[in-house]
């Protein structure tokens, strides 16, 4: 895959983002650094499923997103939010 798809919020201090292709999460200081964490996510896990065939993958789930952009209970609040392509 060329890239995937990112969605990044405001949790108190940090900054989490999330890939819709397969549910991994990366958390840091700033947005650029929770991609960061995020790549690492996906490189660490695109080794393990080169080395075993048995590891579920999946796209996140409406339900999911919706999990991830509701804070604390709240409604989402779309401005707190930003989607972006990153190159992996």
């Amino acid at each position: 895959m060329d890239f995937y798809t990112v969605v990044l919020r405001k949790s108190g201090n940090y900054w989490v983002a999330l890939c819709l292709e397969n549910g991994l999460v990366g958390q840091g200081n700033t947005k650029e650094n929770a991609i960061e964490k995020l790549k690492e996510s996906v490189d660490s896990f695109s080794a393990v499923c080169k080395e075993e065939s048995e590891v579920y993958s999946a796209p996140l789930s409406i339900k999911e997103l919706h999990e991830f952009l509701t804070v604390e209970g709240k409604e989402p609040e779309s401005e707190s939010y930003e989607l972006r392509a990153v190159y992996a």
